[in-house]
């Protein structure tokens, strides 16, 4: 308390009389950040209503700041001097807490940024930017650097007081200027790593960027910090100068090698919030080569991403379905995220328009492949196939191919072949199938048996099939009530029917 006295008086001096000004060193000097986290909140708070003050009362040099020691030259009055002096102050507060963003206590963290953010919000209202013509733009783009840099630490997960920033980035010409500041952080952190990742800054630049709400229409736009008349004569306000700095910055990002970890949350999220906002998509075709390129799960992702750019923006990409097939392998039915897989799967081979042959190929390579899988994948496998089979019904010889091989090794179809169309799968039949109706699984029999009867035209729903689960199952067959099995017409009366009675009557001891 009594420290919260002391810098109360300091700042009460310093806005109250201009010979006291040299006092701003003792609110600025627990800033450094070498005391207790509760002295620099203080501090930190007083230096906030200070500069606030002073940002209001226009006492701050406005224009290109002189240095400190050419302002004491007589070409300046006492004003312009007393003025100069204390945006150098200002300055040094700014630069204190941008610093302090990146303390160990998160309170001060906060602090921090709030305060930074109330003084982009005062240097919008009272800029210290010279105004020379009608047109000049006076956002504190500097300042927001400051604070943007605080933001992505390459050492440390910063989430958290991202989380805590996203509130202004509802600014449209906040968010404009974090997504440039953003661009050039990137550009200049990764350039200096020679392409090797930095999973904390590029963790924390994903963090930043990836939860960036794009208008839809010009007619949105219509939260600015920065109140300005002239507004329509500016870049900030036209919807395609934000898509070119979204792609920009994005691109940016992209460019370079990712974490692991990190190129599936950004496939993810890709074709909803990304694709869409760009200028041009095709753009993004280099990274999701790469991405496929990886391997597992991020390919199917990358093939996403592929997948509509070929459809929407008419991307020509012949090898899509041959690099999709050799995705499939025996560790299919076995990841983790086997349902986003068949989900996407599903989508790529929704189109009646594909080639009998390619449908063919795809449906012999999971049948064979179903002969290891578990249980609760075939589940879903099999009406899968089914769904295909309507889909394409010159598909259907697979199953009603009379006299089918004798064996596996007179199959015509080539498993090892990686181009869909030289597989011979239409000259095959589906044994495969067939082998499943003898399944140990009753409900994998009877699911394998649908396809020696006609298919309904209606296909079907496989989407909560997709997350079954082999423990779901177990504790579905668990739970089945058992049923009594009648063994005998007439129900008996004792362990020898009507005798039984004769002979207790014959022994009874009366």
């Amino acid at each position: 308390m009594a420290r919260e006295a002391a810098l109360a008086a300091c700042l009460e001096a310093v806005l109250g009389s201009r010979s006291s000004a040299n006092r701003v060193f003792e609110l600025l000097e627990p800033l450094a950040g070498q005391e207790e986290p509760e002295d620099i909140v203080s501090a930190a708070r007083s230096c906030s209503r200070l500069f606030g003050a002073l940002l209001e009362r226009r006492e701050l040099f406005v224009g290109p700041l002189p240095d400190q020691d050419a302002s004491l030259a007589e070409s300046y009055s006492a004003e312009d001097k007393y003025r100069i002096w204390m945006r150098h102050r200002y300055r040094d507060c700014v630069r204190c807490l941008g610093e302090l963003m990146g303390h160990e206590a998160f309170q001060v963290k906060e602090l921090a940024l709030c305060t930074l953010m109330k003084f982009v919000e005062l240097e919008a209202q009272y800029p210290l930017i010279k105004i020379e013509w009608k047109g000049t733009l006076t956002f504190p783009c500097d300042l927001l650097k400051v604070v943007v840099d605080g933001l992505l630490p390459t050492d440390e997960d910063a989430s958290l007081l991202i989380s805590r920033f996203q509130e202004y980035m509802e600014y449209d010409d906040v968010r404009y200027f974090v997504m440039k500041a953003v661009t050039a952080s990137v550009a200049q952190v990764m350039q200096k790593t020679k392409e090797r990742p930095l999973p904390f800054y590029q963790q924390n630049v994903f963090s930043l960027i990836s939860p960036i709400n794009m208008p839809n229409k010009e007619s949105e736009m219509v939260k600015f910090m920065v109140k300005q008349d002239n507004r329509e004569e500016l870049k900030l306000s036209r919807l395609q100068a934000h898509k070119q700095v979204f792609e920009k910055m994005w691109l940016t990002f992209l460019k370079h090698k990712l974490p692991t970890g990190l190129y599936k949350k950004v496939l993810v999220i890709l074709h909803d919030s990304v694709l869409p906002y760009m200028n041009e998509p095709t753009l993004m075709m280099d990274f999701l080569t790469v991405a496929y390129g990886i391997g597992g799960a991020i390919s199917l992702l990358a093939l996403n991403g592929l997948f509509i750019l070929i459809h929407q923006h008419n991307l020509e990409y012949p090898d899509f379905y041959k690099k999709l097939y050799s995705l499939l392998d025996p560790s299919i039915y076995h990841v983790k995220y086997r349902a986003r897989f068949f989900h996407l799967t599903d989508l790529f081979l929704s189109s009646s328009h594909l080639p009998a042959y390619l449908v063919a190929a795809f449906i012999k390579r999971l049948a064979r492949l179903a002969l290891t899988a578990p249980p609760d994948a075939l589940l879903m496998i099999i009406p899968f196939i089914c769904n295909l089979f309507r889909r394409h019904p010159a598909c259907k010889v697979l199953v009603h191919r009379p006299g089918g091989p004798a064996d596996m090794s007179e199959d015509p179809y080539v498993m090892e072949e990686v181009e869909p169309s030289k597989s011979r799968a239409l000259e095959s039949s589906l044994w495969e199938i067939q082998s499943l109706q003898n399944h140990y699984h009753p409900d994998v029999a009877k699911a394998a048996a649908v396809l020696n009867q006609s298919l309904s035209e209606m296909e079907d729903d496989i989407s909560g099939l997709l997350e079954l689960s082999a423990y779901e199952l177990f504790d579905k067959e668990v739970k089945k009530k058992a049923v009594d099995v009648p063994l005998e017409f007439e129900q008996v009366r004792g362990l020898f029917g009507k005798k039984n009675d004769i002979f207790a009557e014959h022994f009874s001891l009366d």
